[in-house]
C-alpha cells in the first residue's frame, strides 16, 4: 500500500499528519510512505527527518499519483488533490457539517473519503479519536495564552512586602478542553471553578479540585448528547443558568469558554453586559471562536478588547502547539490505520459492517455514504 503526507496550506495551520515516529511504523507494516516536500516545517521535522525514517520525499503531484491513501490534517478541497487515482482514500479532519461543498467534491472526484473528527466515540476507538486528542492541547493552551495575557500572577504569594491573591479561573464547558484548562489552572495555582450543562461532569470538575458552579432546582440536561457532548438546553435552564453565570463571572479574573455542539454554531455562554461586569484587565478566552463564539464580541484571530477585558480568539488553538499535537494527531491515524490492517495483503481494509468504518467514511464509488450528510441537501458546487 502506498500512503502520502500531505503538507498543509490552511491558514494558521502548522500540523502534519505524519512524524518521523509514525513513518517508521507505518513502513513496519509494509506500506511505502511519500511525504509533500516541506509538510513538516510548521512542526519542526525537516524533510532529512522524514528521508531518515524510510519515507520517499518529493513534491505533491508527484506523491499523488499513485497513493492508495493520503493523509492530511485539515482536508484539501478535490482540486487541490492533482492527479489522485480514483478509489483512491482520504483521512483528514474535514469538517462537513460546516463545508459541505467540500465533500461533494470528494464524491465527485471518486475519492473514499474519511472524516476523522467523525470517529464514534467508543472504548476501541479511544486511541484513534482527534478531537480529544487535539482538545486536550487545546484545553493547556488556553490557559497559557490566559496567562501571558492576564498580567499578574496566577498563585497566591506570601511576601515580606505582602500577599498577591490568587488568580480566580472560571472554565465553562467541561469537556475534554475544559478538564485540561482545569487541571493547567490549578497546577498554576490560581483558585479554579467550573460548570457545564451536563450534571455528570460535576463529579469530575471536583475530582481536579475545583469548585463546581452548577444551576439548582432546574431540569437541565442530565445525560450527555450523541459523542458525548451536550445537546441543547432548555430556555429554562437558559436563563437559570445566564442568572448564575452573570453574578460568578464578575468576580472572576479569567473565563475560558469551550463549549461546542456538534452541527451547529457554537452557544453564546456570555454577553456583553457580563463582560463589562468583569474588572478590567480580566481575560477572556474563547476556544469556540471560529464556530460562532461563546462570547459577545470575541473575533477569530484577534484579541480584542471589550471594556476594558481582553477577549482572546485564537484561530486553531491545538496547532500552536504544533510539535506536540502532530505527535499525538499523526499516532490517532496509525491506530486507525493499524486496527484495520491487512497483513498478508500489505494493505488496509476496512469492514463495510464496522462501528468505526460507518461512523468516519463520508463518500465511496462517487457517492455521499454517511447517513448523516443524506439526510442533508447537496451543494450545488459539487467540484469545489
Amino acid at each position: 500500500m502506498k500512503i502520502a503526507v500531505l503538507r498543509e496550506t490552511a491558514d494558521a495551520e502548522y500540523r502534519v499528519a505524519a512524524t518521523p515516529e509514525t513513518i517508521k511504523k507505518l513502513i513496519g507494516l509494509g506500506a511505502e510512505v511519500s511525504v509533500e516536500a516541506g509538510a513538516g516545517v510548521g512542526a519542526n521535522i525537516s524533510d532529512a527527518a522524514y528521508g531518515d525514517a524510510g519515507a520517499r520525499v518529493a513534491d505533491r503531484g508527484a506523491i499523488l499519483g499513485d497513493a492508495d491513501l493520503i493523509l492530511g490534517v485539515q482536508g484539501p478541497v478535490a482540486a487541490d488533490l492533482p492527479g489522485t487515482k480514483a478509489g483512491a482514500m482520504l483521512a483528514a479532519i474535514l469538517s462537513p457539517l460546516a463545508d459541505r461543498a467540500r465533500i461533494d467534491g470528494y464524491a465527485a472526484a471518486n475519492l473514499t473519503a474519511l472524516s476523522m473528527e467523525f470517529m464514534p466515540r467508543i472504548s476501541r476507538a479511544q486511541s484513534m479519536d482527534v478531537l480529544s486528542s487535539q482538545s486536550n492541547l487545546a484545553g493547556y493552551k488556553s490557559v497559557i495564552d490566559a496567562a501571558e495575557a492576564y498580567g499578574r500572577a496566577f498563585p497566591m504569594m506570601m511576601t515580606a512586602a505582602g500577599t498577591i491573591s490568587a488568580a480566580r479561573v472560571f472554565v465553562m464547558g467541561v469537556g475534554v478542553a475544559g478538564l485540561q484548562a482545569i487541571a493547567t489552572a490549578r497546577r498554576l495555582g490560581a483558585l479554579v471553578s467550573a460548570t457545564d450543562v451536563r450534571s455528570a461532569t460535576k463529579e469530575q470538575i471536583e475530582s481536579l479540585g475545583a469548585k463546581a458552579i452548577f444551576v439548582a432546582d432546574v431540569k437541565g440536561i442530565e445525560g450527555e448528547g450523541s459523542g458525548g457532548y451536550a445537546t441543547e438546553m432548555s430556555d429554562e435552564y437558559k436563563a437559570a443558568q445566564a442568572e448564575l453565570v452573570s453574578s460568578h463571572i464578575a468576580k472572576q479574573d479569567v473565563v475560558i469558554t469551550t463549549a461546542l455542539i456538534p452541527g451547529r454554531p457554537a452557544p453564546r455562554l456570555i454577553t456583553d453586559a457580563q463582560i463589562a461586569s468583569m474588572r478590567p484587565g480580566s481575560v477572556i478566552v474563547d476556544l469556540a471562536v471560529e464556530s460562532g463564539g461563546n462570547v459577545e464580541g470575541s473575533r477569530v484571530g484577534e484579541t480584542a478588547v471589550v471594556h476594558g477585558v481582553k477577549i482572546i480568539g485564537h484561530k486553531n488553538a491545538a496547532a500552536r502547539l504544533a510539535a506536540d499535537a502532530s505527535a499525538l494527531y499523526s499516532r490517532n491515524l496509525f491506530n486507525l490505520i493499524n486496527a484495520f490492517w491487512d497483513k498478508d495483503a500489505k494493505t488496509v481494509a476496512f469492514p463495510a459492517d464496522d462501528e468505526i468504518v460507518i461512523g468516519i467514511k463520508l463518500t465511496e464509488g462517487g457517492k455521499i455514504v454517511h447517513e448523516r450528510l443524506l439526510a442533508a441537501p447537496a451543494t450545488t458546487a459539487a467540484t469545489a
